[in-house]
């Protein structure tokens, strides 16, 4: 944990966390920096493990182009980055986008049904048990689609914008019934 920070990163510790409500800044050095960098995109969607259907349901229904990004860690395209990439991506094929490339389908195909612990033998799993947040780890693999809402900028903030009941069929817009994913790394 950094000098004059509360706690660490940890989401089981955040979940359990008592005391009064009060705003929680959040910062992953890789997330925030991609973030920064893809400030001119038209719009910008954050994404993960917990709310990748809700995102790919929302995306659907207004985008006709989309780029699948991961933001790594450390320069490498990891396990849990490849996968969150791969199921928002195989929720985006089933509402009629296509992947834009070979490289694309492959990361698709890769880890479309794959469990979540598939992700778990990976160079961030394994930092969490080296330095005693194996907890986290747990936490972050039982909790999988389990958010119905999407969050996006908004400005220079994150903000929530949908967090309606997607019952329904994924909406297809009819002007353009295949659409391509892009996954730059």
């Amino acid at each position: 944990m950094p000098d004059g920070f509360d706690m660490s990163n940890s989401p089981a510790e955040l979940a359990a966390r008592a005391g009064p409500p009060r705003p929680v800044i959040l910062l992953s050095s890789s997330g925030t920096q991609l973030i920064a960098q893809a400030g001119g995109a038209g719009a910008l969607y954050l994404s993960c493990f917990r709310n990748f259907t809700a995102t790919a349901r929302h995306i659907s229904s207004r985008h006709s182009r989309v780029a699948i990004i991961g933001a790594g860690s450390r320069g490498e395209f990891r396990e849990e980055d490849q996968m969150g990439c791969a199921w928002l991506a195989d929720a985006l094929l089933q509402a009629g986008y296509m992947p834009h490339n070979s490289g694309t389908q492959e990361v698709i195909d890769r880890w479309r049904g794959a469990p979540p612990a598939a992700c778990a033998q990976g160079n961030s799993a394994k930092y969490l048990r080296r330095s005693g947040q194996a907890r986290d780890l747990d936490f972050i693999l039982e909790r999988i689609d389990d958010v119905d809402a999407v969050f996006a900028m908004q400005g220079e903030e994150v903000g929530l914008i949908s967090s309606e009941s997607y019952a329904a069929a994924i909406p297809r817009p009819a002007a353009s019934p295949r659409r391509p994913i892009y996954d730059t790394r």
